[in-house]
C-alpha cells in the first residue's frame, strides 16, 4: 500500500461510482463519434416505423469499432415502437440457421422453444405466423455473422429471412448483418441463390483516431469513476494504449482493470503503474472474446496448438485426437509419442479413436485461422510434400491463461 491515511480506501469504499460503465456490452447514453453511421442505419430502418419491410443492411469495421453499440442504440429507440420487433442475435454463440430461428422465436413468444421434436419448418412458420397476426415487422440483427460463415450456416440462415415474405404471405423481416472479419467477402461467400436477393446498403465502422479514443473513454471514466480517481496522464496513456490496439474495448477493459489494481492498494487514485499493469490482460480482450465462443472440442484444439506451437499439423492431429478421446492424463505420453508421428498415419488414428474425422479437424483448423487465434501456412517438407505449419497468433501463455 501506498501513500497515506487520507488517499487510503476504507473497506466499504470503492473507486467505482459505476462500474457496469465498464462493461464491454454495456450501451452508453452518450455514443459519440459514429453520427453518420447512426443516421444510414436510421435511413434502412425508417421503413419499418410505417409498417414495410426495412432495408436490408451490412454493417462493417474492425473489432471495436461501435458496431454492435449502434445497433443495440437503435433497436433500443424502435422497441418503444409496438409495431416493430427486433432481435438481436449473438452468432458468436447462435452459429446454424436452427440456432438463429430459435433465438428469434424467443424474441417473439418470450419463452424459448422446445429443446427437441420441433422442426426447423415449424420453428419458422410459428415465427412468421406470429408476425403477420400482430402486423408486426421484425428487424434481425446477425451480429458476428462471419462466425456463420465460418460453420457454413451463412447463406441458408439469410436465404430464409430473405425470403420469408414469399414462403409466409405478409411477412415483413429486414437483416442487419454485422461482420468484424475483414477478410471476409460476405456477398461473394454466399450463395448465388442469397446473392440475387440481398442487395444490402452498406455502413462502415473505421477505427477510431486518437483523439476520439480519448473522449470516449473520458467520458466513460466520468461516468464510471468517482470524481478524481484518474488524472489526464493516467487517461492519456490509457488512450494511448488503445489507439496502439486498434480496439475501444481494450481501453474500456483497461480502466476497469486499472480501477480495480488501484482498489486491491487500497488507493482512491489510479496510478500509471496500476495502468501498466492491467494492459498486460486488456490487451487480449480479443482474444478472450473469441476463445470464448469456440465449442469443447475447438478449445481442446487450441489447448494443443498452444502446449505444442509451431508443430506440423500431423503431429498437432494426433494430440488433439488424444486430447479429446483420452483426457489430459495422457499429455505426457501425448508429447513422447509426438516426435514419432508422421502426417500420413495420423488420421486413421484420429477417426478411430474420436470419430470426428479429418474434414471436421480441418474446418475448426480454418475456423480459427479465420478468426486470427493461430496462423496456418503452408510449408515444404522434405519428402512429403506440402504441409500446413500452425502457429498461435498470441503469446501461448496468454492463450492456456484464457482456456481455464
Amino acid at each position: 500500500m501506498t501513500g497515506d491515511g487520507g488517499d487510503m480506501l476504507s473497506w466499504d469504499e470503492s473507486v467505482f461510482r459505476d462500474e457496469s460503465v465498464f462493461e464491454i456490452d454495456h450501451v452508453p447514453e452518450t455514443f459519440r463519434h459514429r453520427e453518420s453511421q447512426l443516421e444510414n442505419l436510421k435511413y434502412a430502418l425508417r421503413p419499418a416505423v410505417r409498417g414495410s419491410r426495412p432495408l436490408n443492411t451490412m454493417v462493417r469495421g474492425p473489432p471495436g469499432t461501435g458496431k454492435t453499440t449502434a445497433v443495440q442504440k437503435l433497436f433500443g429507440e424502435l422497441g418503444a415502437r409496438t409495431e416493430v420487433r427486433t432481435v438481436r442475435v449473438n452468432c458468436q454463440v447462435d452459429s446454424t440457421r436452427y440456432a438463429v430461428f430459435s433465438r428469434l422465436f424467443e424474441g417473439i413468444f418470450e419463452y424459448e422453444p422446445p429443446s427437441s421434436g420441433i422442426s426447423f419448418k415449424k420453428l419458422f412458420g410459428q415465427i412468421t405466423d406470429r408476425l403477420v397476426e400482430e402486423d408486426e415487422v421484425l428487424v434481425v440483427a446477425l451480429d458476428d455473422v462471419n462466425y456463420l460463415f465460418y460453420e457454413n450456416e451463412a447463406s441458408d440462415t439469410l436465404y430464409s429471412l430473405l425470403r420469408a415474405h414469399e414462403a409466409h404471405s405478409g411477412a415483413k423481416i429486414g437483416v442487419i448483418v454485422v461482420s468484424s472479419d475483414l477478410g471476409l467477402d460476405v456477398i461473394d461467400d454466399l450463395d448465388t441463390r442469397v446473392q440475387s436477393v440481398f442487395r444490402p446498403e452498406e455502413v462502415y465502422f473505421p477505427v477510431y483516431d486518437a483523439t476520439e479514443i480519448y473522449d470516449i473513454l473520458a467520458e466513460r471514466a466520468k461516468r464510471g469513476f468517482h470524481e478524481g480517481v484518474i488524472g489526464d496522464a493516467e487517461l492519456e496513456r490509457v488512450a494511448d494504449l488503445t489507439a496502439e490496439s486498434g480496439d475501444l474495448r481494450v481501453g474500456i477493459d483497461l480502466l476497469r482493470r486499472a480501477g480495480l489494481n488501484a482498489e486491491m492498494r487500497a488507493s482512491k487514485t489510479v496510478s500509471k503503474e496500476d495502468v501498466e499493469d492491467a494492459y498486460d490482460k486488456s490487451k487480449h480482450v480479443h482474444l478472450s472474446r473469441s476463445l470464448r465462443g469456440l465449442s469443447d472440442s475447438e478449445r481442446d484444439l487450441v489447448r494443443v496448438l498452444a502446449e505444442h506451437d509451431g508443430e506440423r499439423a500431423g503431429a498437432v492431429y494426433d494430440a488433439f485426437n488424444d486430447e479429446t478421446g483420452l483426457g489430459y492424463t495422457r499429455y505426457s505420453e501425448i508429447i513422447n509419442k509426438l516426435d514419432q508421428l508422421r502426417a500420413g498415419a495420423v488420421y486413421d488414428a484420429f477417426n478411430d479413436e474420436t470419430g470426428l474425422g479429418y474434414t471436421r479437424y480441418s474446418e475448426i483448423i480454418n475456423k480459427l485461422d479465420q478468426l486470427g487465434v493461430i496462423d496456418a501456412e503452408y510449408a515444404d517438407v522434405d519428402g512429403r510434400g506440402r504441409s500446413r505449419e500452425l502457429s498461435l497468433a498470441y503469446d501461448a501463455e496468454a492463450v492456456l491463461d484464457r482456456l481455464e
